[in-house]
């Protein structure tokens, strides 16, 4: 009887009530998986299940159909957690919020082994020894992509070289949240011209990487880093990055114009001042 009156009790308390007791670090789990099972479809309440860091992936299951786009790209930054939880990521990619990109890279989550043939290739690409190149070969041809993102977030320096260049989207991404990657690591990538423009986009977008400048400079002078985002960063250079990028016959000739224009700009300014 005093169970049937508490949860009647819980029936009748507004929705905010449960949502700003949801937001606290402190939630009993109990109160979690309460939401998740009785209330998830009440507005607000599966994204404030998602901003609980504290939440079990298991309770984010049921609200996985209730999150807008916004949400599951919220949950989709964290791939540590979302890699330990296939059940949850095929949850997602049932959604019906999903945007095109969202659902590719949800469903690259639940792929084989990939072709042994192009993991040869991008392990080639980035370990010239040939006994430690067959040794990592050996390793990828046999994960699948969860355990290949896994490997990308824990691994070493070597095996993040490689997995830069894997043909899964989401692969790629973990090498970019991993904990161990140094800033040397990511100028390295900043300047590789056989990344996909994709991930230099990436690269660019992350502020923490934006703070070390050899990012930005080998970013701009990067033929394959997107037009709109190599625009963005020219202005971040010193005048001598800039002068020497209108002079850079690899990059486009929308750049190196518009690296010039600045650059007469700049001149301009300081013989005036």
């Amino acid at each position: 009887m005093i169970a049937e009156r508490a949860a009647s009790t819980l029936f009748s308390q507004p929705v905010e009530a449960f949502l700003a007791a949801v937001a606290r670090a402190d939630a009993a789990p109990q109160l979690l998986l309460y939401c998740a099972k009785h209330i998830v479809d009440k507005p607000g309440v599966a994204y404030a299940l998602v901003k609980n860091q504290n939440c079990p992936a298991e309770f984010l299951i049921p609200a996985a159909r209730h999150l807008s786009t916004s949400a599951v790209q919220a949950l989709m930054q964290d791939l540590d957690g979302l890699s330990a939880a296939p059940a949850l990521a095929a949850a997602l990619a049932a959604s019906p919020s999903l945007t095109a990109e969202q659902r590719h890279e949800l469903q690259e989550l639940q792929q084989g082994p990939g072709d042994p043939s192009v993991l040869e290739e991008v392990v080639a690409a980035a370990e010239p020894d040939q006994h430690k190149r067959q040794t990592l070969i050996q390793k990828l041809m046999h994960m699948n992509v969860v355990e290949r993102v896994r490997l990308a977030l824990k691994g070493n320096r070597e095996e993040r070289l490689a997995l830069i260049r894997d043909p899964c989207k989401v692969v790629q991404r973990s090498v970019l949240q991993s904990p161990q990657l140094s800033d040397k690591e990511v100028e390295a990538f900043a300047a590789m011209a056989n990344l996909s423009g994709e991930v230099l986009r990436h690269i660019a977008l992350r502020k923490s990487f934006l703070r070390n400048y050899a990012v930005v400079r080998n970013l701009v002078n990067n033929p394959k880093t997107p037009l709109d985002v190599s625009l963005h960063l020219l202005p971040n250079l010193t005048a001598q990055d800039l002068k020497m990028l209108t002079t850079n016959k690899n990059i486009g000739d929308t750049l190196r114009a518009m690296a010039l224009k600045l650059h007469r700009q700049r001149t301009s300014l300081r013989e005036s001042g």
